[in-house]
């Protein structure tokens, strides 16, 4: 049975990077998209809106762009938005504007260039129609010896009410974070978005919240914020 997001959130003393995919108790189909950090320079980072509609990880202070920290975070593709943690985000959506199919799209992507750790790509193709599919792909390193990339797919259908799937880029404590599960099923029983950002928040360690985004992709680019800073 599917643990509770503030449970299962709780359970990861340092989450780093998180996307969620789920329905409200009330039937709403929502996305959520966090960040937390253990640097200054990962928490001096906030979500903003671009002019073209997207949703951008932008640094907070007088830095250059850093590839592994800033990036578009979600983008909207015509019946699609796609949502992730790093620049395959652009990959992702583009692929799918030139009439790839969302498997073709999250396809070749590669875990991130950070050793010791190797942080996973972890990106979502969300369906805007009601009870439309989800896409969830993870690019990974192996926990063995291997260097290339393990690519793990999920296709989400019809999440019923208060359901949700979540993936996170790492688990454990933040002084030795490790690669997170392939994906944790969870309950969201919320009445609404802005309920689900405040359980999201809350289960959040306070030391690393950066920011987070709930929105409908049905609704997007409307989108419900919150930073450390607010």
């Amino acid at each position: 049975m599917p643990i509770d997001l503030a449970e299962a959130l709780a359970a990861h003393p340092y989450p780093g990077r998180g996307v969620l995919r789920c329905r409200t108790a009330a039937g709403a189909e929502l996305a959520a998209y966090f960040l937390t950090g253990r640097s200054p320079a990962s928490r001096a980072r906030a979500l903003r809106a671009t002019p073209d509609g997207a949703l951008t990880v932008v640094p907070t202070d007088v830095r250059e762009h850093d590839d592994l920290r800033h990036y578009p975070a979600v983008r909207r593709c015509g019946e699609r938005v796609v949502y992730g943690n790093g620049e395959q985000v652009a990959t992702v959506a583009d692929r799918l504007d030139a009439g790839r199919s969302p498997l073709e799209a999250l396809d070749g992507l590669d875990y991130e260039p950070d050793p010791p750790i190797f942080t996973p790509r972890l990106t979502v193709v969300a369906d805007t129609r009601p009870g439309g599919p989800s896409w969830l792909g993870a690019a990974r390193r192996s926990a063995a010896s291997r260097t290339a990339t393990d690519r793990l797919f999920l296709r989400l259908d019809a999440l019923a009410p208060g359901e949700g799937v979540l993936l996170t880029t790492y688990q454990g404590p933040a002084a030795a974070p490790a690669t997170g599960a392939p994906y944790l099923e969870v309950a969201t029983p919320v009445p609404d978005a802005t309920a689900l950002l405040d359980r999201l928040w809350s289960a959040l360690p306070p030391e690393y919240r950066v920011a987070a985004a709930v929105f409908a992709p049905s609704a997007f680019p409307e989108v419900l914020l919150r930073h450390a800073t607010d």
